[in-house]
């Protein structure tokens, strides 16, 4: 298996993907640190273009995007590849949203007659600053109306975190402290498919698919940035609207 579908009722004529790590490795165009994902080799970056949209038979380029686990929207346009931003959206045909995970959450949105697609990037930091709230905003459509897919991120049971994770979010939210477990002095362990649905559920997204996987301990099907370290690859996750 390369890919995975989402399994959700979006119109037939929207098209959405994520990589698997024997499919697609994510590797050459990539430098990746604790602050992001950045486009440091462009000769790698067109090999990994071409090789992704031959695996996916993507329409047009994917926009690849700076992943700096902030709160930037961006429009899924050529002139927007290679931007600071953790989400884009398309309202036209043959737009290839693109993020890349490799253990951060991975969200698939689209509007429920498919005339709106986006993709998110969320790890701990883009939640926390608002980077689904951001995204629909970016979207000018009811909430309500929108279709979400969770993709693959590391599971609850693996996701340690410190007091600071734990404040960022139960500080403004006091409801998230349901998505945090005492694992040892001060230390939890933290649901990223919890706290994105909370996000959403706030917004008013109440269908929401996905979100039982786990980066870490799947190790035959997806890379892990804690499990391997900063050299492993990642998913691809695309969506777009076929024309």
């Amino acid at each position: 298996m390369n890919m995975l579908q989402p399994d959700w009722p979006a119109p037939k004529h929207i098209k959405a993907y994520t990589t698997l790590r024997q499919g697609w490795g994510g590797r050459k165009p990539y430098h990746a640190d604790n602050r992001g994902y950045y486009l440091s080799d462009h000769q790698g970056y067109e090999q990994e273009s071409q090789a992704l949209g031959a695996l996916l038979q993507l329409p047009t380029e994917p926009i690849w995007l700076n992943q700096t686990h902030g709160t930037t929207v961006l429009e899924a346009l050529p002139e927007n590849r290679e931007k600071n931003a953790d989400a884009s959206f398309a309202t036209h045909a043959n737009q290839v949203c693109t993020v890349l995970t490799a253990d951060c959450l991975p969200l698939l949105i689209c509007h429920e007659n498919g005339t709106h697609v986006a993709a998110i990037h969320a790890g701990w930091r883009g939640l926390a600053k608002g980077i689904i709230e951001a995204t629909l905003a970016a979207m000018h459509l009811p909430a309500e109306e929108m279709l979400v897919w969770l993709g693959p991120a590391i599971g609850p049971q693996k996701f340690e975190v410190g007091e600071d994770v734990y404040q960022a979010f139960t500080q403004p939210h006091p409801e998230a402290a349901s998505a945090f477990h005492p694992h040892r002095e001060g230390k939890w362990l933290a649901n990223l498919y919890t706290l994105a649905t909370q996000r959403l559920n706030a917004q008013g997204v109440r269908r929401i698919y996905g979100g039982q996987f786990c980066t870490y301990t799947q190790e035959d099907l997806f890379f892990s940035y804690r499990r391997d370290g900063k050299e492993t690859g990642r998913m691809a996750s695309v969506i777009w609207i076929e024309k």
